[in-house]
């Protein structure tokens, strides 16, 4: 059979389809692969093994303690020292006050980064440069501990919830974290809420804050994490054991400002509290970080990207 010419012609003319190859079907991206997730169990391993161990010895006896026999796992059963703190009335006053205390100063530094940082965002703001720079060189330079502490004492602060909750309110590194993700916002979303009518807070409150819910989420965990944790404010402005939160009562017991013997535990007791006091108060003290976290973590990995790649 004789090919006809014009078919014959479109065969040596047509150019030959060539499919792209995927980058997940070359060799080298599955050697990678593998090799990624060989290195991410490692670091995951070495990470989760300081903390497995703190909560075997949270858990362990005294004698397999002292002669470090505990590993991932608790050795000679024992909850005694969990007992004794649980059964503190103090403990539980203080554990009120650390979520009193992180609550406010959550919601408070929350609204004060989020209308600085909206502010920032604003290039045609007359003095932008003077605010940035103002909060950037808080960054570096602050009025030292004693001109805090006198600062505090002569605002009547002393031994009120305010000492712990105001004095760091802003994190500059949260609020220019914030003002990229403003300025990185399409303008048109603002310059259309405006043509419909919304003034400068109706297209914050409606059409900014909506779409923010990434980065604030973050920014809740970040500020909420750190107030948790924070110890050294209210040791120095509170002197009244009733206004502790829970790190500093804890750090007390760390410390021996009140033991078992205390709280009517015979010597056997207070050597078992002794032996693992650290470890338990490092167990309480991460507990609700981790149950609050997995519910936000979907917003974290994308909240700490926001602002770290331009379009």
């Amino acid at each position: 059979m004789i090919t006809p010419p014009t078919e014959l012609a479109e065969r040596v003319t047509k150019p030959a389809v060539v499919r792209p190859t995927r980058v997940g079907d070359t060799r080298g991206y599955r050697v990678f692969r593998v090799v990624n997730v060989a290195v991410l169990l490692v670091v995951v391993a070495l990470t989760l093994y300081p903390f497995v161990n703190i909560v075997a010895q949270s858990f362990s006896d005294e004698q397999a303690i002292r002669t470090g026999g505990v590993n991932l796992l608790p050795q000679g059963f024992n909850v005694k020292t969990y007992e004794v703190i649980i059964s503190d009335s103090a403990f539980w006053n203080s554990y009120l006050n650390t979520v009193v205390y992180t609550v406010t100063a959550t919601l408070i530094s929350l609204v004060l980064t989020t209308t600085y940082a909206y502010v920032l965002s604003k290039h045609h703001l007359k003095g932008r440069g003077t605010l940035v720079g103002i909060a950037v060189f808080t960054m570096f330079f602050n009025g030292g501990l004693i001109p805090n502490y006198v600062l505090i004492s002569e605002l009547g602060m002393k031994n009120t919830i305010w000492a712990v909750v105001l004095p760091n309110a802003i994190s500059v590194f949260n609020l220019l974290v914030m003002k990229a993700f403003f300025e990185a916002m399409p303008k048109e979303l603002e310059e259309a809420a405006t043509v419909d009518g919304l003034n400068t807070y109706g297209v914050l409150f409606r059409i900014v804050l909506p779409l923010s819910k990434a980065v604030i989420a973050t920014m809740v965990l970040f500020y909420a994490v750190a107030n948790w944790n924070s110890w050294f404010s209210a040791f120095l402005y509170f002197d009244r054991a009733d206004l502790f939160p829970v790190t500093v009562y804890l750090r007390n017991m760390v410390a021996g400002a009140t033991t078992a013997a205390s709280m009517g535990s015979d010597q056997g007791d207070v050597a078992q509290v002794n032996s693992n006091i650290k470890a338990v108060t490092m167990v309480l003290t991460v507990l609700p970080v981790l149950a609050i976290y997995p519910f936000i973590q979907r917003y974290f990995v994308s909240g700490v990207m926001l602002g770290a790649v331009k379009q």
